[in-house]
């Protein structure tokens, strides 16, 4: 039985009260313009302007599949930008999504959303665009974030 809390609704307004991160997965392309972050970005300029500046200045940061980027756009809130999918299409190798890499930033999304003391909030990561599964996407939030003690709300959207 999954210690998450599953809602109909938008993940880009949490429910609830404290302080709240909101992760979702990105490429490792710096393209940012279909699916979820679309919605990131009609609410905050912020997550994909840091974004874009992360993938541009790569070659003297942490950039790659598994890294995480937290960026503040309220007094309480975070988004937490994932990268956890190679590329943007399917091809001979498969769909986009890296399980693995996707495991390695919930561990961040754990360190820092504990130090936050922080409640995680996320639509159905690394399952849209990405390709993924979540009955494989699933036990790497329980392992990672439900495990260390943090509320999830994961959302489907209305």
């Amino acid at each position: 039985m999954s210690g998450i809390t599953y809602v109909q609704g938008d993940a880009t307004a949490p429910q609830g009260k404290g302080v709240e991160v909101i992760a979702h997965v990105c490429n490792d392309l710096g393209g940012w313009g279909k699916g979820f972050v679309l919605a990131l970005s009609r609410r905050w300029p912020e997550p994909e302007t840091a974004y874009r500046r992360w993938h541009r200045d790569r070659a003297g940061n942490d950039f790659g599949l598994g890294a995480v980027q937290f960026v503040q756009v309220g007094m309480y809130l975070w988004v937490a930008n994932m990268v956890g999918q190679r590329g943007m299409r399917r091809g001979s190798k498969g769909a986009p999504v890296r399980y693995e890499a996707i495991d390695a930033a919930l561990g961040a999304v754990a360190v820092r959303a504990g130090e936050l003391g922080a409640s995680v909030h996320m639509p159905r990561i690394g399952c849209g665009l990405a390709g993924g599964t979540w009955d494989q996407v699933e036990p790497l939030i329980e392992r990672r974030l439900i495990s260390a003690g943090l509320p999830v709300t994961v959302y489907d959207h209305d």
